[in-house]
């Protein structure tokens, strides 16, 4: 029987990833205290990312910008820009293709690459992305090489920045079991907590256990960390065009001030239902459920879900069933500082469904019409083209920010980009 070929697995991860990429965009910030940070004034004002000074300075993601700036006087903040950080991710994928194309993404500066059928060695595959990466981006990522998912992502962890870690099954029991069970993937706050309440606290105690011990006590997930801990893990990595369908789709913002009443959290479920019903159309797909997480001003979150008799994906009806679900839910101990909406129990749209007579079919036909349209009006026009008349007087949501990029060739940020990458060459187009 032939011998069944082991697999190469890469993880990378670009080190300080929104820092990195403003560094990149502004060079006179190479070599400084960097935070972006999100916006105080919108009740979000927490580090999203570090640079590596910040980090030695005690920065910490999730830090408040008070925090981080009393333990880093010089840190500079910066607001991030997302639609730049995106840019950034895909001209690392147009590098990892170069070798590949089952390229799974973990978030925007994370990727699992399988590179099993290259002729060339997985560690020089890694070199090459590494060394390609720095020149080309003036980015630089950490590698983990390994046989499986698990162990590349732990490697990639291992040693930061820009540095190149394998763990072969000759050496996993060496270098991993020593770690501290939270180093393993999917291993939470609350999960550590429980296998420390056991006495494991070590990758290599929670794999000499045995299975059945950790499925009785963490369910499903006690015995995939198992396989994790042990090197078994077998889940392969996706083609780059896969793409999952969702389970849930929601939206949730921060307001800048407490809800008081009924009235203004009402109004702020419909605005969220808009982006929930306009998701949902997108991925033709349909909810069976919704759900509701309200944070208030204590910052205590709660959490409220509820089944729906019939598939929902108009988004009028999505918010009367979350303002139903938060009236006889919600306790007014406290007023609202945030709020979530989501769409649960997705099934695909046109899914056959039980037939209510009493439906006015006729009616639904035109509603599904009626937001057909809204939605080509406000991807052409803006996203706030077309909305509800009575959200236009609430005062208490942030800002919304524009999600259209710029027109104008030269303030595109793919070409803002380009223009700034040390390893590559924009030409714009003159003007005639």
């Amino acid at each position: 029987m032939e011998k069944q070929k082991t697999r190469a697995i890469l993880h990378s991860d670009a080190n300080c990833f929104y820092a990195s990429c403003e560094m990149v965009l502004n060079p006179s910030l190479r070599g400084k205290a960097v935070a972006v940070c999100g916006s105080q004034e919108d009740r979000h004002g927490i580090v999203l990312a570090k640079s590596e000074k910040a980090k030695k300075c005690g920065v910490t993601t999730g830090m408040t910008n008070k925090e981080a700036l009393s333990r880093c006087p010089e840190l500079i903040i910066v607001p991030p820009r997302f639609e730049y950080y995106s840019k950034f991710s895909k001209l690392l994928h147009e590098i990892y293709a170069r070798y590949t194309d089952l390229i799974e993404p973990f978030g925007l500066d994370e990727c699992w690459l399988d590179v099993t059928d290259s002729l060339k060695a997985p560690m020089d595959i890694a070199e090459e992305i590494r060394q390609a990466v720095k020149d080309e981006l003036g980015l630089t990522v950490s590698i983990g090489v390994s046989f499986n998912k698990a162990f590349a992502k732990l490697g990639s962890d291992m040693k930061k920045p820009d540095a190149i870690t394998e763990i072969t099954p000759e050496n996993f029991r060496v270098k991993v079991w020593p770690l501290p069970c939270s180093e393993l993937l999917y291993c939470g706050r609350q999960t550590t907590h429980k296998l420390e309440c056991m006495n494991i606290k070590t990758i290599g105690k929670l794999a000499m256990l045995p299975r059945s011990i950790l499925e009785s006590k963490l369910g499903k997930n006690g015995g995939m960390l198992w396989e994790f801990a042990n090197g078994l893990d077998s889940s392969p990595v996706a083609h780059k065009d896969y793409k999952a369908p969702p389970k849930s789709i929601s939206h949730g913002i921060t307001c800048v001030e407490n809800l008081e009443t009924l009235d203004e959290v009402e109004k702020v479920i419909v605005k969220l239902c808009q982006d929930v019903g306009y998701k949902l159309r997108q991925e033709k797909m349909c909810a069976r459920g919704v759900s509701l997480t309200v944070k208030d001003e204590k910052l205590y979150s709660y959490s409220f879900q509820e089944k729906l008799d019939t598939e929902i994906q108009d988004e009028g009806k999505l918010a009367r069933e979350v303002c139903e679900l938060f009236k006889k839910s919600y306790r007014w101990f406290y007023k609202v500082r945030a709020i979530t909406v989501g769409a649960i129990s997705l099934v695909k749209e046109g899914n056959a469904e039980q037939i209510d007579i009493f439906n006015d079919w006729q009616k639904e036909e035109k509603r599904k019409r009626l937001y057909s349209a809204i939605d080509q009006i406000n991807d052409t026009y803006g996203k706030r083209s077309i909305q509800p008349a009575t959200v236009l007087d609430e005062r208490k949501m942030p800002k919304p920010k524009s999600t259209h990029l710029p027109k104008n060739e030269f303030d595109d940020p793919v070409s803002d980009v380009e223009m700034k990458l040390p390893g590559r060459f924009y030409q714009g187009k003159k003007d005639d």
